[in-house]
């Protein structure tokens, strides 16, 4: 009888030791909620990390893209940070310039910023501004002079084809008619094709990454007028970027200011994110996969195929990053919320 009862209490701390050496992950599923449809670039970068990331998680758990589109992913955004459970296993794929919201203190905004926790970026996101090539405007001069603006469509106040062309406004003196409110880049572009608005601003990457950006630039449907990186994109060799039209222009200095923090969401791409009070060990255990899966050759070389650029951005750049642009000075912040019409 001594005998089976210690061969009992040694089975029971065997299986102890055993459960608690398991890696945390291991059995496990990893949902990563992306703020926008199907199809989309954020649901394309999405979907090639839960290809091959697990791999590099102790454990090796599956990992489902879950979409959540609506408000420019601030729903998404939302879910992430007050609602899931921070135990490592929701990961959110949100917009990059949802800090507009915070700094301007719009009411929908539940969740700060600089407490996500940053797991990386695949990819900085410079734009670009299209605009049907059959429209009067051909170069941003033309929208400058129009006597009647061109209507561009948007998902909400923090996505590109919103803030954009705000911003053109504000530092060149540009006006742009803004129908806001589609569910996603997709639908914008839908509307394009139908004639309901003539122009998006889009990011780079995706418009060489999907349809029908694909079909378009074979059919010369639209022509790119402006763009946002430092220099000007050998793709886009005509399109002068948001730097020359300012020296053109004589923008102020404090125009100079507003572009500057505006386009920090160029820096920030297509980020990552966990809700406050995960653990830290599990933090640590999807950086380092985010940083083996997003520099491994294989993932690069798939990621071509699908046209998917690669520039990643570290979490610990994520992270200062977002305390810089959420550490404004009244003025700053003041012509933010003047140029998103707060």
């Amino acid at each position: 009888m001594r005998r089976i009862l210690l061969g009992f209490l040694f089975s029971l701390i065997w299986s102890f030791s055993v459960e608690a050496q398991a890696p945390f992950y291991q059995g496990k599923t990893i949902s990563i909620v992306v703020g926008n449809k199907a199809g989309d670039a954020y649901d394309l970068y999405a979907r090639l990390l839960g290809q091959h990331m697990p791999k590099n998680i102790p454990g090796n758990p599956n990992i489902i893209v879950q979409n959540m589109p609506g408000a420019a992913s601030l729903i998404a955004a939302n879910y992430v940070y007050n609602v899931s459970k921070p135990d490592g296993l929701t990961v959110g794929a949100i917009y990059p310039a949802l800090y507009f919201d915070q700094l301007i203190g719009r009411k929908e905004v539940k969740f700060d910023w600089t407490k996500f926790n940053w797991i990386g970026s695949p990819v900085t996101s410079n734009l670009l501004l299209y605009m049907r090539a059959d429209t009067p405007y051909k170069t941003m001069d033309d929208v400058r002079n129009a006597s009647e603006p061109p209507k561009c469509g948007a998902t909400g106040t923090t996505s590109f084809s919103y803030y954009l062309p705000k911003l053109f406004e504000e530092v060149i003196g540009t006006k742009f008619n803004i129908v806001a409110g589609y569910g996603s880049g997709g639908d914008v572009d839908l509307a394009v094709e139908r004639g309901e608005v003539v122009c998006r601003t889009v990011s780079i990457t995706a418009f060489f990454a999907r349809e029908p950006f694909h079909t378009w630039r074979k059919k010369g449907f639209v022509r790119v007028i402006a763009q946002t990186g430092k220099k000007r994109d050998s793709r886009f060799p005509d399109a002068p970027t948001i730097y020359e039209l300012m020296d053109r222009y004589k923008s102020t200095d404090s125009a100079r200011r507003l572009v500057t923090l505006v386009l920090a969401a160029d820096y920030f791409g297509r980020p990552y994110v966990l809700p406050p009070g995960t653990p830290g060990d599990r933090i640590k255990t999807l950086r380092e996969a985010f940083t083996k899966t997003i520099n491994d050759p294989s993932v690069i070389e798939d990621a071509q195929k699908k046209s998917l650029e690669i520039d990643p951005t570290p979490s610990e750049e994520l992270e200062a990053l977002a305390r810089e642009v959420i550490s404004q000075p009244p003025e700053v912040v003041e012509q933010m919320r003047k140029m998103l019409g707060k």
